[in-house]
């Protein structure tokens, strides 16, 4: 059995202990033991961050440039290989494996952009004789704290712009996933960027992200994850003068109007609800439906689900792969169960999968459950499953449709199906997400905008594109007389 190691100043560090990243689509296959560290271990990286952030801070913009376009040019020429580990170890199938290892390779080669493209101001002073200059400047050694869910493309937005403006950086990859963190940072780490730069360190969380969230060398934690986990650590950080983002939860409404297109509402609907098997943050849960439509969007929904293919992530043909963990797994079925009391009718799907039908392997897969005749303040309606969960709730019409998709505490993707320009119009400016779709899933962004959301989704600046500058940087106002 192979061991990966952690890397600390450039140097592949044996881990304290081990531990086994199995494949959730085959219990069978272990892909490799991964260490798990310590805090001595975050002390190390951390150390070497610091020494090494003034020579890559004051480093010159084109080595940035050059080192990241090369990690993302290496990226995507093994898309294939590197989104088949993804698929192995997170339950993603291939093509979607394949897709955000894709993704990862371009936010390189954006942020490769990004650093010749880090722009200032120049403004004359209200006083005579004065020029003022407004500059960005890294902040320091960062700590990036990822989830299991997208393996590689979440580090990736994380560490391409933390590297681009100079920061250095400690990587603390998801327990479940280490296998394409560690892949990545062995790319990393052989671009030539200097030691000490990027370090990776893996472990559990309550050691390794804890230690980094409490060291007093962080300037600033970036964090995807649960809400729980994330309040707990803006708290933390905000204690100790640290500069915080946190992407957390979600429980996005797809409204389906009655003008929609039926075909493309179910279309969006499957997709956004079901695929990735519903283990996206930005996955529609809610599926709000006006009278009209109600009774033919729910039996079109149901005869599209009968056709997905639950399966091994890797096999061809599969739409849909296993939960990632056993924990999830239950978690999701538990959630079926509750709304069944609460008095919701489960109208498809919803049960285990013992295994890949004929493979013989056992695996964490599951049904995708369709839940009707539920009410917006159900649990299932109100807490995130992060499954292939979806709950539909009946409204009047748009009106109602869009206060329901309102009602949650969390705020991060929303989308509308209809063929109305009134409708669409009104649903972008007035529903209360960060993103927002029209006739297209929830799921899905590109990677030179903005990504986040409001609420109890995110706090702190938003990530991707352009606007990865505001977190990764502080702004400097310089004054001079002439």
């Amino acid at each position: 059995m192979s061991r990966y190691d952690n890397l600390i100043n450039g140097q592949w560090v044996e881990g304290k202990s081990y531990a086994p990243n199995t494949n959730p689509s085959d219990l069978s296959d272990v892909i490799g033991d991964y260490a798990q560290g310590d805090a001595s271990d975050v002390e190390a990286a951390v150390a070497a961050a610091t020494a090494a952030f003034p020579a890559w801070s004051g480093s010159g913009i084109q080595a940035r440039s050059d080192a990241l376009d090369k990690i993302g040019s290496e990226i995507l020429a093994r898309k294939e290989e590197l989104g088949d580990l993804l698929a192995r170890e997170e339950g993603k199938t291939r093509a979607e494996g394949i897709g955000e290892v894709a993704r990862a390779g371009q936010i390189f080669k954006f942020f490769a952009g990004e650093c010749l493209r880090l722009a200032g101001e120049s403004l004359p002073s209200v006083r005579p004789g004065i020029g003022v200059e407004i500059t960005r400047e890294p902040i320091g050694v960062v700590g990036l704290i990822t989830p299991w869910n997208f393996p590689i493309a979440i580090p990736a937005w994380k560490i391409a712009p933390a590297l681009s403006f100079g920061n250095c950086v400690v990587l603390k990859p998801a327990d479940l996933v280490p296998g394409s963190a560690w892949a990545l940072a062995d790319i990393i780490h052989r671009s030539g960027i200097p030691a000490g730069v990027f370090n990776l360190v893996m472990g559990r969380g309550r050691v390794i992200g804890e230690t980094l969230v409490q060291h007093p060398g962080i300037a600033a934690i970036s964090f995807t994850g649960s809400v729980g986990v994330g309040r707990g650590i803006a708290a933390a950080c905000v204690a100790s003068g640290k500069k915080v983002q946190l992407e957390m939860g979600g429980k996005n409404p797809q409204v389906v109007l009655d003008d929609a297109d039926l075909a493309q509402a179910v279309e969006l609907s499957a997709q956004s609800c079901f695929y990735s098997t519903g283990q996206r943050c930005t996955a529609s849960s809610r599926l709000i439906v006006t009278d009209k439509i109600y009774p033919a969007f729910v039996e079109a929904l149901q005869a599209r689900m009968a056709k997905i293919k639950v399966g091994d992530a890797r096999a061809a043909g599969t739409d849909i792969g296993p939960v990632v963990s056993q924990a999830q797994l239950e978690q999701d079925l538990s959630y079926v169960e509750i709304a069944k009391t609460e008095g919701a009718r489960l109208a498809s799907g919803g049960g285990r999968v013992a295994c890949h039908t004929g493979s013989g392997k056992e695996g964490f897969f599951m049904q995708p459950a369709l839940l009707v005749d539920t009410e917006a303040g159900m649990r299932i309606n109100r807490e995130e499953v992060f499954g292939p969960v979806a709950s539909v709730i009946r409204v009047s019409g748009y009106e109602e449709a869009l206060a329901v998709a309102n009602d949650t505490e969390f705020g991060l993707s929303a989308g509308i199906a209809t063929t109305s320009l009134k409708y669409a119009t009104h649903f972008k400016r007035h529903s209360q997400a960060g993103m927002v779709m029209v006739n297209l899933p929830t799921a899905g962004v590109d990677y030179h905008v903005p990504f986040g959301g409001r609420k109890g989704s995110s706090y702190g600046p938003r990530e991707q594109g352009r606007y990865a500058q505001e977190f990764y940087t502080t702004v400097k106002t310089a004054y001079t007389l002439a």
